[in-house]
Parts: structure tokens; sequence; C-alpha cells
């Protein structure tokens, strides 16, 4: 890290911001799929589902923010592609400038992005009938584990962004973190599910973290499941950043 990282990363940051300014239909286009399936899911399979007390709403909101996050990390990888392939990484290699703040600008555009979405998202919830009595502590909570979930992804775009061959590829690698949900308890209770697919569906992250965010806004103790979603978005999130420079190692020596 450079004395100048942090002034090199919020310039660098900036510029990515405004890109993504100037293109609103990239934050539109990430919020119409979660919007388009909480109607559907609320208004068209929300009476076939039991989910005892708890308004279906309620119920499978934070599957659909899980949902929001991966299709939004999708653009993170585009962009990324487009600098990679506009040669502006070698202009930026020639400049005395924290190589690392290139990557760090594309993260921190993601997270802003990726904020304005969920809020979105949560606004049409409410428009739909979402409640929570949750209190500020549940909300922060709330937010951290977002946060950890949003920055784990992002940094997974940042491979097929570096690494991708093609547009094409480097935004495909967010059909199954969209598609993990779905096999989750994000929409159906797991107990309705068959052997193998329940014992996937209980082991696997979104389902501790969906169950967390559900508890927390619901005002319900979260026990241990807390521990087991923030250790999966942990170690997610440094599995991917010493993989993704790594990469970025290699294509810029």
């Amino acid at each position: 890290m450079t004395p100048y990282f942090f002034g090199d990363t919020a310039v660098l940051t900036g510029r990515s911001l405004r890109h993504v300014t100037r293109s609103m239909d990239t934050v539109i286009t990430t919020v119409i799929t979660p919007i388009a399936m909480m109607l559907m899911f609320v208004y068209v399979f929300g009476g076939a589902i039991d989910t005892g007390t708890t308004s279906y709403v309620n119920y499978m909101l934070p599957g659909i923010l899980l949902i929001t996050v991966a299709s939004g990390v999708s653009y993170t990888a585009y962009r990324l592609f487009v600098d990679m392939k506009s040669g502006i990484f070698e202009r930026f290699q020639s400049m005395p400038i924290a190589r690392s703040g290139v990557l760090w600008a594309h993260v921190l555009t993601s997270m802003a992005a990726n904020l304005i979405s969920l809020v979105i998202v949560v606004g049409v919830a409410l428009l739909m009938g979402f409640r929570s009595g949750a209190g500020a502590a549940a909300w922060l909570a709330i937010s951290g584990i977002l946060f950890l979930f949003t920055l784990a992804l992002t940094w997974i775009a940042v491979i097929p962004g570096l690494s991708a061959a093609s547009v094409e590829g480097a935004g495909a690698f967010a059909y199954p973190l969209i598609f993990l949900p779905f096999i989750s308890s994000a929409f159906v209770p797991t107990r309705t599910m068959p052997g193998p697919v329940r014992a996937f569906a209980e082991n696997q992250p979104v389902t501790s973290i969906v169950d967390t965010l559900r508890r927390l806004l619901a005002q319900q103790p979260v026990g241990g499941e807390v521990w087991s979603a923030l250790a999966w978005c942990v170690g997610i999130l440094v599995a991917a950043y010493v993989f993704a420079m790594a990469v970025y190692r290699r294509k810029i020596a």
C-alpha cells in the first residue's frame, strides 16, 4: 500500500461513480429483476406457500435482497472488463498511483450502486405491505450483514471482470449466484424439500444469511445462526479477495 493509496482510491472511485451516474439504466436494470420476482412470488405464488403467521412479503424479502446484490455485482464485473479491454489499466500503470486503488475504486462503486438498489427494493416492499418492528440495533446488524455479503460478492465479481474472455462471460458468473437463493430457505421452508435438496439447502450460505436477516426483521432471537452467517460472509470475502488480487497481479505483471 503506497502513501497515496486512499487519495488515489478516492479519485478513481469518483471516476467510476461518474460512469454509473451517466448510465443510471444499470441501476434500474439491477432492481427490475428482484422487484419482478417479488411481485410474482407475493401475488402469484405467495398464497400457496405456508409461512405460518408471517406475511409472505416479510418472509421472502431477505432472499430478494440477496438476489438484488447478486444481480448488481454482475455490472461490477462488466465495468471492470470494459476498463481492462480499453487499455486504461495500462495507462494507470504508467502513472505514480496505487495499483490496487483501481480495483478498490470498482469495489466501492459497486457498494454504492448496490446500496441504492437495496433501498429501492425495500421501498417497493413497503408499498407491498412489508412491515418490521426491528429496532435500531437490529437494523444496524442487518446493514452489517448485507455490507459483508455485498463486499464478498463484489470481490467475487472482480475475478471474472479481470479474467473473462468476453463481455458476456464477465456477467454470466452472476447467474449461479442469483439462482442459489432458490435452493435455500429464501422462498419456501426447507422442511418441504426432498431429502438431498433439503440437506444442500440447509447447509449452504444463503440459508443461514436469510434466516438471520428474517429473525432480525421479526425481532426474534438469532441464536447461533448469526455466527454461521458471519462466518460464511467473512470466509467468502477473504477467499475472493486473495484470489482476485492474485489474478490482478498476474494480469499487470
